[in-house]
């Protein structure tokens, strides 16, 4: 059986190629820590997480010095366990963003190892439920875009044949969401999907209001419309809103995603991959939400959440914010608005190691061992 004798790690940032505000923020750069785990016989998984401009270093120096020691003489092929056993290693530090951010980039990377030792596409491998998901744009729709641009875009979107789009509420009054969402509305005709994100920034009043003043512009969903913390407010608006509620971005274990569900606070699942913590526990939100009757659109990572949502039936939507372009190969399939799952075994990814050797800003080597053909 293979064991683990060397992880590199790197840090690369991705600066966006457009400019994104929302209501409380803007994404300044995607700091992306890469785990690359060798074996003795020379395979390998690779697997990554992200932030979205701060944290990066903190990411990094957990997985040096803590996790990726830890793994260093053990078989990549028991997933669980490895996970488990870094979770509790870091219980003092979980649940929380740098854990969740530090324990999916290893994650992701046995995972990707499991698949490529299996010969399967990872979505294959965790289920295969699908072979294509549908797919809607986050690449426009920033909430400091005017409004003709806001409703250029969103037709461009429909046209280019993607089959939703993703625009931020936030504005000071809530006159000016609703107008900016009317346009954009009545440019694009009712059989185009609209959903709005809030980005955490309304008080439960405030989203009661708003969410009540857009209800008839046929809204697929209003994200994150409160803080992630305030569970209790999320259900009086689940409640009491004819537009369905999505939560998930900012939560990072299965209980917080189980609280939600349980208490009927959410219509929509948002887990994303890299903030709860990896694949493994990505599974058991996705499965958990299953069960309950309540689909999956996860957050962002679109090249690696496309498989995820093929492996499960619940899943919706796939998120099409493309942040690799710089350090890959190839891009995201999309064949008449739906994201095409990976054919190749592992995540599906093809990293350009020399665009990864060109921009790290850090690198760390844990353990020993020959060097990998492929690569830095």
């Amino acid at each position: 059986m293979p064991i683990i004798e060397r992880i590199e790690l790197f840090q690369v940032d991705l600066a966006p190629k457009t400019t994104r505000q929302d209501a409380i923020q803007s994404f300044v750069t995607q700091e992306t820590p890469l785990v690359r785990i060798v074996c003795d016989d020379g395979s390998e998984g690779i697997g990554y997480s992200y932030t979205i401009g701060t944290g990066g270093s903190s990411v990094m120096a957990l997985l040096n010095d803590h996790l990726a020691p830890m793994l260093i003489g053990k078989s990549p092929v028991d997933v669980e366990g490895l996970w488990r056993a870094m979770l509790f290693h870091t219980h003092a530090t979980a649940v929380g963003a740098i854990t969740s951010l530090a324990l999916a980039a290893i994650d992701t990377a046995l995972w990707d190892w499991r698949a490529k030792h299996a010969g399967l596409p990872l979505w294959r491998l965790l289920g295969g439920a699908k072979s294509a998901v549908p797919t809607y744009t986050t690449e426009g729709g920033w909430l400091q875009l005017p409004v003709e641009t806001l409703v250029r875009q969103t037709v461009e979107a429909r046209d280019q044949g993607f089959l939703g789009a993703k625009l931020k509420i936030g504005k000071p009054r809530g006159a000016e969401d609703v107008a900016r969402l009317s346009a954009v509305r009545e440019a694009v005709g009712p059989a185009f999907e609209l959903m709005v994100d809030a980005n955490q920034a309304f008080s439960i009043s405030e989203a009661l209001r708003r969410a009540d003043a857009l209800a008839d512009l046929g809204l697929a969903w209003i994200e994150e419309p409160l803080p992630a913390d305030d569970l209790g407010g999320h259900a009086r608006l689940a409640a009491q809103s004819r537009i369905p509620v999505a939560v998930g971005e900012s939560l990072y274990s299965p209980g917080q995603f189980g609280d939600y569900l349980r208490l009927g606070a959410c219509s929509i699942v948002q887990v994303d991959v890299a903030r709860v913590g990896g694949i493994t526990p990505w599974l058991k939100v996705a499965h958990l939400a299953e069960c309950m009757n309540v689909s999956v659109s996860p957050h962002f990572l679109m090249e690696l959440h496309v498989s995820l949502c093929c492996a499960v039936p619940n899943s919706a939507w796939v998120e099409y914010i493309p942040q690799l372009d710089a350090v890959t190969t190839e891009r995201l399939a999309i064949v008449d608005g739906h994201a095409q799952a990976p054919t190749e075994p592992g995540l599906g990814i093809a990293w350009d190691w020399a665009a990864v050797e060109q921009r790290a800003r850090v690198r760390h080597r844990i353990g020993h061992g020959r060097p990998v053909a492929q690569g830095v």
